[in-house]
Formats: structure tokens, C-alpha cells, sequence
């Protein structure tokens, strides 16, 4: 059914051309519903126009010329609009156009002229305040824009035709703009006033009194419209922003704190943000913007910093530290200034935390806490930015190696003792993951010391404390901390401290293996021995000590040394009694106790087996124990807190007179009471010696690149084989010590100079 109505609608349109004598085509349509009805419909050639009466075209203009002027005077208008429209598309028509433009131009001048009589009136020195002549001027404007909109819209086929046709003549409203900007704009006393008045409401606004913002707006439009705003108003109105902001930045610096004075730029620059918004030209944003930050911080980035900076690093303001940083990054400079300053007082503060003696107890976790606070700030106050990060890293490196009055690489063993002090036993404070961010920290740390070999053996030192005296609080916080250092460093560094464990481990397995031997002896001992093999190229080098042993102890060393020799033949045993310790069973008059105690205070207390009361000198006697190491080990059992022996005359120190007897009336509430050793501080001295130690290794490291380079080169200049030594050596060195190195080489025949040019050196083979 559809298909059948679709053929009756296509049957009944057609369409036929047929061509005249004219040679015009001419098209008939067939639009008839009933089938075979049609009718031609003929287009035929315009008839001639009339003719105009001869007084058309002046009663014409002069209808018009009334509604225009009825237009300016804001009376009424005699005819209707569509009438006048009609009368000028007729003169249109009639080639009248040129003549109607020019009447019209000349009719609209004459009234602008005009208008211009009711500014001139009042003199600079008129009662008329400058608000009011701003009200009249806008008014007289608002005026001028509606009766040019009215105006064109009679004239608008005058407009979008012969206007349109001559592109040298301007439209309708551009000569309505045109008139007002010449006659009126344009008048230097007129134009002044009416500048002077806006810039002086805008001064007004600034000092925090409210304006007519739609007043502005509309005349700040005017001088753009009329394409005078950049020369009449914008030039003279940055060149009153320079001196406001330029004055008030230099009495605020004075009179204000760095943190109120960045909140007053931000709060000013919003304001002028915003006037531009409100009512200024967008044009007038960029350099607006760019005086205010000039005058206000690009003139005074120096003094803000050096003023406040510090303030403001050290009270942790972080909302005034990221509000610097975002408004020195509108300034030019004003980054690498801050830079400059943040690195400036890293190193400052950096270097007071490791610069003072004092505070050498607390300086890691100071430098810790330090670089978190620096981290926060960077993070989230510098915008992340790399620069600010990288200058922290660099600032870090600089003090932390700079230490005034020793040398550089003292402040690796700090460090290396704060380490020490968190993975002991009875460290509390921390769970797991507490510990591993401590260590990570750390490791923070770390990597700003050049002297990573001095660390190492301070640290070196230390864990093999922990290890041989069973003080270590977490085996996996141990070998995390060594993962770290073999990740940071290399396997090389790490490969001493990991024999150290694998001596631990080894050590069990012997033990074991000691047990089960001793089981199969005829005469099992009553005393329990356990012993630790350490390798001597692993473990920090310990000083022997002859003392005197009881013959059970000596005979147990003797069964051991054969156990352990008959394993493996053609090593060599050495005890150290100085890393020894002992659980003695004691009995006192409350009742029966264990002490734990070392392998000194072991010998000392089993003397009382043998009588009842001893001097120092007896008691040095018969344990050959050091004199200094002696008198520590009395002092711990005669005046600490666990006081199993008495002293007489009492006292806290050990004199050369005092006497000692076993204390029977010993109480405590435990059942196994560990006496510690007083430990003697490490001294400069040791300290020292420690280092030199290092220092020692250092030559022999030196030494060895030397061979190495020039065993490859053969021939070589003084100041290559510097550099080349300055990348392979992985610690801070002097030029004066390698000088020395490469002397003490050719000394010894490892090199030569050449005879003609000195600084040129031949490898020896």
C-alpha cells in the first residue's frame, strides 16, 4: 500500500523547461493533484520603474533628519520606524546613497559638536567633583551608543549596502564612534579629567574604600571602544602602579614580618586579578600583574630572604613556604634566588648540628630529623621541584663532610654508633617496620659520607659486639641493615661483615659437632664450653691478653683445640679472653643465683672460692688480668648496682690500697642477674687510631690502582694518572697524598720518571 502511494506522489510533480526567443529558460511546474490538469506559470521580464516626483528626495531627508534629530533629543518620533526604513531603502534605490550618507555623517557631527559644550563648562577648578563629571561623561556616552544603535537601525539598508560596497567608508556605528572619539575623547582637557578621575577611584579602591565598579567598567570600555585606552589611560595608569607599589613595598619591608608581608602581596595581587576581571581591559592584565610582582618582590627577594627564610625553615611554616615559593615563581630570578638561599641555609644549620661537639651524642638523629623537615618542605612546599631537591642533596653533602677541626671523614663513626645503638638488645622503641624506616633513614645519611671505609669499620667494630656478646636485638634487622650497605656499595664492601655471620653460623655447627664429642669422652667435664671461630681477615683486630686461667677452663681448651685441629689440621688457634663470657652459680645468704657475667669478672669472683679477702694487687696477681681493664672489672662488681662484692674503704673508684671481700648479704628479686662490664669510653685516641687504621688501608688501596693503571698504560702524565686514580678510588683523597703515594712507588722501583719531562712517569716491570 505504501509502495503504490509513493508512484501516485511521484506522478503527480514533474517539471518542463522550455527556451524562449530571448534565450531565457523559463520552467513550468505541474502542480495539479488531479492527473492530466496542469498550469504554466510564466516569469516575465521586470517592468520599467517609476519615476520619483522632484521633491521626493528632499521631503524624504527631511523626515529622516527630524527622526534623527527627535532621536538625540530623546523626544518622540512624528513617523512610524518601518515608514522610515522603507524611505530610506527608496533613496537607496535611486542612487541617492552617497548624498544620504554624507547629510546623515554631517547631522550626527553637528550633534556630537554640540555635547562637547557641557564638559568645557566646567573648569579643573569647578565645584564639579571628579565622580560627578565621570557620571555625566558616562551618561553622555551611554546616550551617545543608544541613539547611534537607534539611529543605524532606520539607516540599516544605507548600511549593508553602499556602505558595505565602498570598504573606505566606515559603517554607521563605527562613524558614531568615530565623532564621539574626535569631538569629545579627544579633547586633551576632557580626556585628562576623565582619566584623572578614573585613576583616582581605582587609588581610592586600593586604599580599601568602595568604588562604582560598573562606572569604570563602562568607561574603561569607552577608551577601548574608541581605541584610546592604551595611550590615554594604560600607560599613565602602570606608571601610577609602579609608584604606589614601589612606595608601599619599601615602607612594608620596614614595618612588617616576612610571613604578614608574603600574605599582603598575595592579597594584592588577587586585587588587581580581580580589577582586571571587574572592569579593566584584558590587555592590561600582563603588565599590571608583572609591576605589582616587581615592585613588590622582585625588588625585595634578597632582603625577604635573608629576613625571613630562616624564620620561616626553622618555625616549619609551611603554608608561608609554599605561598614563597609560588610567588617567586612568578618573579624573574626568583627561583634561583630562593635556591640559593635554601642551600645557603642548609649548610648553615647542617653545619651547626655537626660542627659542635656538644651535641655529637644527638647528631644523627638530629641530621635526621633535620632532613625529614627538608623532605617535607621540598615535597610540599617547592612543588617537588628537582632543582630544590637535588641543591638539598648537594647542600647535605657539603656540611656532613666539612666537619671544621678534624678531618672529613671523622663524622663516619656518628653514624656507624647510632647504628649500633638501635640494633642492640633492649632497644624497645621500635617494631619492625619502625625499624627498617630507622635504617632506611640511616641509609639516607649514608650516602652523603665520602668516608664509607671508616664507616665500615666502626660499624665493623660494633657488630662484632652485638654478635660475640649475644646483644643484637633482631638478626633480620641485622642483615637488612647489610642488604642496604651491599646494595648501596657493592658486594666487596659487605663481603667482611657477611663472613662475620657466616663465622656465627659455622660456629653453631661446630658446637654441635663438639657436643657429641664430648659425649663419647670418658671424663665429661662439669663445665659447659661454648666457643665462637671467628676468621681473622673478617673480624675487627683484637689485642691478645695473657691471663690466668683456673685449670678446669685450661683443660677444656686444650679438649677443644684437639677436637678442632683433628678437623682441620694446619690452622692455628688464638683465644681472645677478652670477648669471653661466663653464668657462675652462686649462693648467698637469700638463697642460690646464676650471675652472668665476662670472663674478668669470671676470674675475679672465683678467687673468693680460695678465701676470704684480697687486695687489688693480690687479685692482679693471680688473674694477670691489666691494670685498667682490672680496675673496671672491680668497679662493676664492687660498685654498680648488682654489688656482689664489698669494698672497703668505700668509694666509686678503685684505689691501690682498697680491699675486697665477697658480699654474702647480696639480695635481688631475678634468679640470673647479668653484671654488666663498665665499658670504657672510646676515647679521641682510639678513635683516632681507628681512623688511621683506614687511612692505612687507604695506601695500600692507592698504591695498588697506581700499579694497576700504569701496568696498562705504560706511559703516563702526572695530572691523567690523578684523574684517572680520582675514578677509581671510591674515597675522599688529596692530591698532595697520591703525590706522596706515587713517590713512595717510584722509591720502590714499581715506576719511573721520564728523564726528560718529570711529570711523565714509565711503568717499571
Amino acid at each position: 500500500m505504501a509502495e503504490d502511494i509513493r508512484q501516485d506522489k511521484k506522478a503527480n510533480f514533474s517539471a518542463l523547461t522550455e527556451h524562449n526567443n530571448n534565450g531565457v529558460t523559463k520552467i513550468s511546474g505541474l502542480a495539479s493533484n488531479k492527473t492530466g490538469a496542469s498550469k504554466k506559470l510564466v516569469i516575465k521580464n521586470f517592468k520599467d520603474r517609476p519615476k520619483l516626483a522632484d521633491n521626493y528626495t528632499e521631503d524624504t531627508w527631511l523626515k529622516l533628519r527630524d527622526a534623527v534629530g527627535a532621536i538625540q533629543n530623546s523626544t518622540s518620533i512624528k513617523y512610524n520606524l518601518e515608514e522610515l526604513y522603507q524611505a530610506v531603502e527608496n533613496l537607496c534605490s535611486y542612487k541617492v546613497s552617497p548624498t544620504l550618507y554624507k547629510q546623515l555623517r554631517q547631522v550626527c557631527e553637528d550633534h556630537v559638536q554640540a555635547q562637547i559644550h557641557q564638559f568645557r563648562e566646567y573648569p579643573l577648578h569647578c565645584s564639579l567633583d571628579s565622580l560627578s563629571f565621570l557620571k555625566r561623561m558616562n551618561r553622555c556616552w551611554q546616550d551617545h551608543c543608544r541613539q547611534t544603535i537607534m539611529i543605524r537601525s532606520i539607516f540599516l539598508f544605507l548600511d549593508r549596502t553602499y556602505v558595505l560596497q565602498n570598504s573606505l567608508l566606515p559603517s554607521i556605528w563605527d562613524t558614531g564612534l568615530e565623532l564621539f572619539r574626535n569631538h569629545i575623547v579627544s579633547d586633551g582637557a576632557v580626556q585628562k579629567r576623565t582619566v584623572d578621575g578614573i585613576l583616582e577611584q581605582i587609588e581610592r579602591e586600593r586604599n580599601g574604600e568602595t568604588v562604582d565598579r560598573s562606572l569604570l567598567r563602562s568607561l574603561l570600555g569607552m577608551l577601548s571602544d574608541l581605541q584610546v585606552y592604551k595611550e590615554s589611560f594604560e600607560e599613565r595608569f602602570l606608571m601610577e602602579t609602579n609608584r604606589l607599589y614601589a612606595a608601599e613595598g619599601q615602607r612594608l619591608m620596614q614595618e612588617r614580618d616576612v610571613p604578614e608581608y608574603l600574605h599582603h602581596v598575595a592579597r594584592r595581587l588577587e586585587e588587581e586579578n580581580d580589577r582586571v576581571i571587574s572592569y579593566l581591559d584584558q590587555s592590561t592584565q600582563k603588565p599590571l600583574i608583572s609591576n605589582v610582582e616587581k615592585q613588590l618582590l622582585g625588588e625585595h627577594m634578597t632582603a625577604i630572604l635573608q629576613k625571613g627564610l630562616s624564620i620561616l625553615l626553622d618555625g616549619n611554616r609551611v603554608m608561608e613556604l609554599a605561598l614563597l615559593y609560588q610567588l617567586f615563581s612568578k618573579v624573574k630570578g626568583g627561583l634561583p634566588t630562593l635556591l640559593q638561599h635554601w642551600r645557603d641555609y642548609i649548610k648553615s644549620f647542617g653545619g651547626e648540628i655537626v660542627g659542635t661537639p656538644e651535641k655529637d651524642k644527638d647528631m644523627v638523629q638530629d641530621l635526621l630529623d633535620f632532613k625529614d623537615k627538608m623532605d617535607n618542605v621540598a615535597q610540599g612546599c617547592f612543588n617537588r621541584n628537582e632543582s630544590f631537591i637535588n641543591a638539598m642533596k648537594e647542600a647535605f653533602e657539603a656540611f656532613i663532610n666539612n666537619r671544621p677541626n678534624k678531618p672529613a671523614e671523622l663524622i663516619g663513626p656518628t653514624p656507624a654508633k647510632y647504628v649500633d645503638c638501635k640494633l642492640r638488645a633492649g632497644n624497645k622503641e621500635a617494631t619492625e617496620e619502625e625499624m627498617e624506616r630507622i635504617l632506611d633513614k640511616i641509609m639516607i645519611i649514608f650516602r652523603f659520607i665520602h668516608g664509607k671505609d671508616v664507616f665500615e669499620a666502626f660499624y665493623k667494630k660494633d657488630l662484632a659486639k652485638r654478635l660475640l656478646v649475644g646483644k643484637s636485638a633482631s638478626v633480620d634487622a641485622e642483615k637488612s641493615m647489610l642488604s642496604k650497605l651491599k646494595h648501596e656499595c657493592g658486594a666487596a664492601f659487605t663481603s667482611k661483615l657477611e663472613g662475620m655471620f657466616k663465622d656465627m653460623e659455622l660456629s653453631k655447627d661446630v658446637m654441635i659437632q663438639y657436643k657429641q664429642y664430648t659425649q663419647n669422652q670418658s671424663e665429661p667435664s662439669q663445665l659447659e664450653l661454648t666457643v665462637n671461630i671467628l676468621t681473622m681477615g673478617y673480624w675487627p683486630s683484637y689485642t691478645p691478653m695473657e691471663v690466668h686461667l683456673p685449670p678446669e677452663m685450661v683443660k677444656l681448651q686444650e679438649v677443644f683445640k684437639l677436637f678442632y685441629l683433628g678437623k682441620h689440621s694446619g690452622r692455628k688457634l688464638q683465644w681472645q679472653p677478652t670477648l669471653g663470657h661466663a653464668v657462675l652459680k652462686t649462693e648467698f645468704k637469700e638463697g642460690k643465683k646464676e650471675l652472668q657475667v665476662s670472663l674478668f669478672q669470671t676470674l675475679v669472683l672465683l678467687m673468693f672460692n680460695e678465701g676470704e679477702e684480697f687486695s687489688v694487687e693480690e687479685i692482679k696477681s693471680a688473674t694477670g688480668i691489666e691494670e685498667g681493664e682490672l680496675r673496671r672489672t672491680l668497679q662493676s662488681l664492687a660498685c654498680g648496682k648488682a654489688r656482689v662484692l664489698n669494698k672497703s674503704p668505700r668509694g666509686k673508684d678503685i684505689e691501690d690500697g682498697d680491699r675486697f671481700n665477697f658480699n654474702n648479704d647480696f639480695r635481688h628479686k631475678l634468679f640470673r642477674i647479668k653484671i654488666n662490664q663498665i665499658q670504657m669510653k672510646e676515647t679521641v685516641e682510639e678513635q683516632v687510631s681507628t681512623t688511621e687504621r683506614v687511612f692505612q688501608d687507604r695506601q695500600y688501596q692507592i698504591d695498588a690502582a697506581v700499579v694497576r693503571i700504569m701496568k696498562m698504560r705504560k706511559t703516563l702524565g702526572h695530572n691523567l694518572l690523578v684523574s684517572e686514580l680520582y675514578n677509581q678510588l671510591k674515597f675522599p683523597v688529596k692530591p698532595g697524598d697520591l703525590k706522596k703515594r706515587i713517590e713512595s712507588l717510584i722509591d720502590r722501583d714499581y715506576m719511573e720518571r721520564d728523564k726528560e719531562s718529570p711529570n711523565q712517569y714509565h711503568y717499571v716491570a
